[in-house]
């Protein structure tokens, strides 16, 4: 099979915090025989040992416009605060004026770019769209379909926060605005709970596939344990209850316990020590050192019925103890009090520390069983396996 994917984005130096993801998704595809070309909406092409990359045909005027739409949400205070979950079916101002200006210019030389690269390319199988901004291509899916003949999905991996009912993040794209979801031959969701939502919105078939980790680029590392508990993440937005009860309260009332977090944008983290913000490569060893590891998904995928995230499987492949906050769905993947522990409160959480803490084996034992269950099903060679089969539907 041979796939054309249009990618957010390949540049893991921008705040996209999917980038990763995406990158182990397409080396897994290369691992499983799939020949990937990868074009980017945002930021440059890079190329990788596992696809061969072709220019982002409007980098230029993608960037200004991401300029753009930060600045004039800072003035107009586009930015929402409400909790997630609630409903913002209004479109901002700033997504508005950008998105009618990608439209006319943006959308365009993606037309020309794609044409372009399917002439050269004639044995390409399919295209696969990877979290763009539906709303900014309109019309591209229906030309490919239309002129080359060629199945286009969309993979949203931001369901359900991307979703109109739910306000999305301060710092993104709102895909689903202005958009038609009736252009593309099939979407493909990051949530068993979110496909409604997308079949709601219009999309003819929507198919499920969650998350995973490499199984090479998170395998554990044997380093001393000199944490106790550790918390990986980026910003309090929709989970803020949960980083206070799970991490600011535990590190006040339990002063010998060493509480560690590596992130941005945190809040009042109490007595938590921040360790350095250094390459994404330094999580594996964060995690390595820690004891416990906390898993604090943020409200609109933890209210939302099996809505993956990274954090879970990228710990289980490390074979840590994970402590989680409540997560609708997470026995999808891994059991309860056997391959995690959930918490529901700050009083929990600080007496299944303790208890963990003081028993080494049960804790190690937590993260071994966690280990085999990822190995066994939720790799993203599984996920790659899994997404050539729904993509082979389609041929």
């Amino acid at each position: 099979m041979k796939l054309l994917v249009i990618v957010s984005s390949l540049d893991l130096t921008q705040p996209f915090s999917a980038t990763p993801a995406w990158w182990q998704l397409l080396k897994a595809l290369y691992e499983v025989g799939v020949d990937v070309i990868a074009t980017p909406y945002q930021g440059p092409a890079i190329e990788s040992l596992w696809w061969r990359a072709a220019p982002n045909p409007a980098r230029r005027e993608g960037d200004l416009f991401k300029l753009a739409r930060d600045t004039l949400r800072r003035i107009t205070g586009d930015r929402q605060t409400q909790a997630a979950g609630t409903r913002v079916e209004a479109e901002s101002l700033s997504d508005r004026l950008v998105r009618r200006v990608a439209q006319t210019v943006i959308a365009p030389r993606w037309r020309h770019h794609v044409d372009r690269i399917l002439r050269q390319q004639s044995d390409v199988d399919a295209v696969l769209m990877i979290t763009v901004p539906a709303n900014h291509l309109v019309g591209l899916a229906g030309h490919i379909i239309s002129k080359h003949n060629k199945p286009v999905l969309f993979y949203d991996g931001d369901v359900p926060a991307s979703l109109p009912a739910f306000m999305g993040f301060s710092t993104g794209f709102r895909f689903y605005h202005g958009a038609d979801l009736s252009e593309y031959t099939a979407f493909i969701s990051n949530s068993e709970g979110g496909r409604q939502g997308l079949l709601d919105l219009g999309a003819r078939a929507v198919h499920t596939l969650f998350y995973g980790a490499d199984e090479d680029l998170f395998s554990p590392v044997d380093v001393p344990q000199d944490i106790d508990a550790f918390f990986y993440g980026h910003g309090r937005e929709y989970r803020g209850e949960w980083i206070d009860a799970m991490v600011r309260e535990p590190s006040l009332q339990m002063p010998g316990t060493r509480f560690a977090v590596r992130g941005l944008r945190l809040g009042d983290l109490g007595r938590a020590e921040k360790l350095p913000y250094l390459s994404f490569s330094k999580l594996r060893e964060y995690a390595c050192r820690s004891k416990i590891n906390l898993v604090i998904t943020r409200k609109a995928h933890a209210s939302v019925f099996a809505s993956s995230s990274s954090r879970p499987f990228e710990l289980a492949a490390l074979g840590a103890c994970m402590v989680c906050n409540p997560y609708e769905g997470i026995e999808t993947w891994f059991e309860p009090e056997k391959e995690l522990i959930v918490v529901h409160s700050a009083e929990e959480a600080m007496e299944r520390y303790d208890w963990l803490l003081r028993h080494d084996d049960a804790r190690r034992k937590i993260g071994q069983a966690a280990r085999e269950r990822f190995l066994k099903e939720h790799t993203f060679r599984h996920r790659a396996h899994q997404l050539v089969n729904i993509i082979a539907s389609y041929l």
